[in-house]
């Protein structure tokens, strides 16, 4: 959600998206809860998977694109992750 927000808040505003959403999302944020969570420090759960999701990528072009779920979790415990 903070992505959207982030995407379409030049055009609609902040307030106005979280008041419009609010009813349809269950625990959607407030407009003061998206600034909150701005300002927030990265989660480590983040911040290693922005280092795992280029790694995920590389291997499965390597691996022409067709290993699954099972293959790929093989391969990476393999890699060292």
């Amino acid at each position: 959600m903070i992505r959207f927000i982030n995407e379409h808040r030049d055009r609609y505003g902040v307030e106005l998206i979280c008041r419009v959403l609010k009813p349809a999302v269950q625990g959607f944020l407030t407009s003061r809860g998206y600034r909150a969570a701005l300002a927030r420090t990265p989660s480590a759960r983040r911040l290693r998977d922005e280092l795992l999701v280029p790694e995920v990528a590389r291997l499965h072009a390597e691996n022409y694109g067709v290993y699954g779920r099972r293959k790929m979790h093989a391969l990476m415990r393999r890699q060292g992750w």
